[in-house]
């Protein structure tokens, strides 16, 4: 088996290492070697990434104990390599991970809750948590409370340990959960009041993680969904946070402190200003009902009949349609544009016969567009050439 030096030192960049195999594979080889610093993908978390000599290192992962590490070039087997680890990269990895190892043990101490899975990704981290009682969803003051719990551990800077202590004395040890392996069990402890088998990366300590913040709880497949920051992402999430604010704040004149009050006076005056408007374009539409119907082509029976597209909602459409119908001897056929979209009412006055849902399906269907109605009164949507059909039907008769 490979041996694998991040157990004894996280920390641990640069090292040598022998190449027992190299297997090509679409493009990029798979490499063997008899010791390495690289942590394969497992638990979560995410593979390491860097160089052995100058090929670029891709992918990690373990096979039957094995660490194989993709990489771009070939490398000559019985050959001496030097690895570099990205940094960046693994540090990252070590302060999500320690991250989630705090959340979960503040959830289970506090709350109750078991950590079932981690996954660590590009921005965000996530654990999966089963509840008592199958809660998926916490309080506010619940969230900033685990925060609090996980932070003030992070203030006091309390050790990580990482060890694969005797089987004597892992039976004595108060686990957060038990192990899935019975063999070669690694314990991670942080502080006084966590402690659980992993396998992966951390800190020397919690002060390293800087801090972490809670982004979200929700559900997710029966279970609690916590995603989470932790160090530098979450010092990048604070820096975005805090210019928004701040740029917001800025443009309405008022403090930061007072960004949510200021921002409900806004909502409401422009909930106020659209109400207005929307009475207004309604008003103004309605009012040329008349004139549109002046200006309606006249069929050979006498009926009249108006086809056009007009700035409305749906609600307004309807209305329209209506207000226009009133009037004997009057088909309309309207239409309001969204994009290529429209949206169509069709509607025709008591005294005709025209089956208006029945016409507007014959319409729309073919141009993949759908809708239906009564024989007076139809409503569907469709691309614009709906209403040109439409009207070239009513005018064949």
């Amino acid at each position: 088996m490979t041996e694998r030096l991040y157990y004894d030192n996280a920390y641990l960049t640069d090292f040598d290492a022998q190449v027992l195999a190299c297997v090509p594979r679409e493009g990029c080889f798979d490499v063997l070697l008899d010791r390495s610093a690289f942590y394969p993908t497992s638990g979560g978390q995410p593979f390491d990434t860097g160089t052995l000599d100058s090929a670029r290192v891709t992918d990690v992962n373990v096979q039957n104990g094995e660490v194989w590490h993709t990489v771009t070039e070939a490398l000559p087997v019985g050959a001496t390599v030097h690895g570099r680890i990205d940094w960046a990269r693994r540090f990252d990895h070590m302060q999500q991970h320690a991250g989630d190892h705090m959340i979960a043990g503040a959830l289970h101490r506090l709350m109750g809750g078991v950590t079932i899975g981690l996954h660590i990704s590009a921005d965000v981290s996530t654990i999966d948590v089963a509840m008592p009682e199958g809660v998926t969803r916490i309080s506010e003051e619940d969230v900033r409370r685990i925060e609090t719990d996980v932070n003030d551990h992070i203030q006091r800077n309390v050790p990580i340990r990482c060890w694969f202590p005797p089987a004597e004395e892992l039976a004595a040890l108060p686990l957060r959960k038990q192990p899935t392996v019975t063999e070669h069990v690694r314990i991670v402890a942080i502080g006084d009041d966590e402690m659980v088998a992993c396998g992966g990366t951390h800190p020397a300590s919690a002060g390293e993680l800087g801090l972490v913040k809670i982004l979200s709880v929700t559900p997710a497949r029966g279970k609690m969904r916590v995603a989470f920051l932790a160090g530098q992402r979450a010092l990048g999430d604070y820096f975005r946070c805090s210019d928004a604010a701040h740029a917001a704040a800025g443009l309405l004149s008022t403090g930061v402190e007072n960004l949510p009050v200021g921002v409900d006076t806004l909502q409401q005056r422009l909930r106020t200003a659209e109400y207005e408007l929307s009475r207004l374009r309604r008003e103004l539409l309605l009012s040329q009902a008349p004139e549109m119907h002046a200006a309606a082509d006249t069929l050979p029976d006498g009926t009249r009949l108006i086809a056009r597209f007009v700035q409305a909602d749906a609600a307004l459409l309807r209305d329209l349609t209506s207000a226009l119908i009133a009037q004997p001897g009057t088909i309309a056929l309207m239409g309001t544009l969204s994009g290529e979209q429209a949206l169509y009412v069709f509607g025709r006055s008591a005294d005709l016969t025209l089956d208006m849902g029945k016409l507007l399906r014959d319409c729309a269907r073919p141009l993949g567009g759908k809708g239906g109605g009564r024989p007076d009164f139809a409503q569907g949507g469709g691309c614009a050439a709906i209403l040109e059909a439409a009207k070239e039907m009513v005018v064949k008769g």
